[in-house]
């Protein structure tokens, strides 16, 4: 049985919004078991959130701050993106992104930071949202980015609002002077960013793994060829070049000019580009595929049409 600490309660109190004895009651009776006491509280009726909270979040807003040489970026989700046009919706993931500027990218901490104007938590306040709209939603990820000196830029594609939309660009660039052109030039990679989706800042931080598996798919296609060793490792390598022009930031095609690297434009404004981030609202996240003529016709008890 696991130790049921107050912390522990702490956690099922910000996920459910029940009271703190309905919460460690509930833990109690459930050995510790978090998921268990998300369901006691439920079957007895004590908690408004926890009956959302197994409900897939894959809609909501992204949300972008910046401050003097930092930038943050957070992800809330909820389930529909009716929620996303809800301004006490749009009001908290703007307030978080912008606490991020200061409590950093560590998510538990930016959950348990006090929640602007108020005397309780983020989580807390996320607790009472879900309350208020009826719809599950999470805090997902949060990025902080930040220079000793130059810019931290964003951009948001389709903001329905300043700092909020769909996908958000975080881009960092060190640069000792003319900070104007730098926070324009910014802008531009992020615009970039967002169309082309780059996996890796430059060749050396691309993911070994990813790196390693796309080696192995290359160099079984060159050996289908029937060409000789030489030939095929030859291929192989202008095959790994191609893909560094795909996944690696500072090798693309700029996308504002067609013909230029990214690397180029950089070298050329002065400035180094130092580190990004992507957030795209939902991506990675499993969604539930309904069929709702079927969801009907077994609720009316009624065998599906072929």
């Amino acid at each position: 049985m696991a130790e049921i600490t107050a912390a522990l309660v702490r956690e099922l109190r910000e996920r459910t919004g029940a009271g703190m004895m309905d919460c460690k009651k509930a833990l109690t009776e459930t050995g510790g078991d978090m998921d268990a006491a998300i369901d006691w509280l439920r079957k007895k009726g004590l908690s408004a959130a926890a009956k959302k909270a197994t409900r897939v979040a894959a809609e909501g807003l992204i949300g972008v701050a910046t401050g003097p040489k930092i930038g943050a970026m957070v992800e809330v989700n909820a389930e529909t993106d009716f929620v996303a046009r809800n301004e006490s919706f749009q009001n908290f993931v703007a307030e978080v992104a912008g606490l991020a500027l200061s409590v950093g990218e560590d998510l538990e901490a930016l959950k348990a930071a006090t929640y602007p104007g108020t005397l309780h938590s983020v989580q807390e306040e996320l607790t009472r949202l879900i309350a208020t709209i009826g719809e599950n939603m999470t805090i997902r990820r949060v990025r902080v980015l930040s220079v000793p000196s130059g810019t931290v830029a964003s951009y948001v594609h389709n903001a329905i609002r300043p700092g909020l939309g769909r996908i958000g660009v975080l881009v960092a660039l060190e640069a000792e002077s003319e900070l104007e052109a730098m926070e324009l030039l910014g802008r531009q990679i992020g615009m970039h960013i967002a169309a082309t989706r780059p996996e890796a800042l430059d060749i050396a931080s691309v993911e070994p793994s990813a790196l390693a598996r796309e080696r192995a798919v290359l160099e079984e296609q060159a050996r289908a060829s029937g060409k000789p060793p030489a030939v095929i490792e030859k291929m192989i390598e202008g095959r790994i070049r191609k893909y560094y022009e795909e996944v690696v930031l500072l090798e693309q095609i700029w996308v504002h000019d067609g013909e230029s690297r990214v690397k180029a434009v950089v070298e050329k404004s002065g400035g180094k580009l130092v580190g990004f981030a992507r957030f795209q609202l939902g991506e990675g996240i499993q969604k539930e595929v309904s069929d709702f003529a079927a969801e009907v016709a077994a609720q009316a008890g009624l065998a599906p049409q072929r």
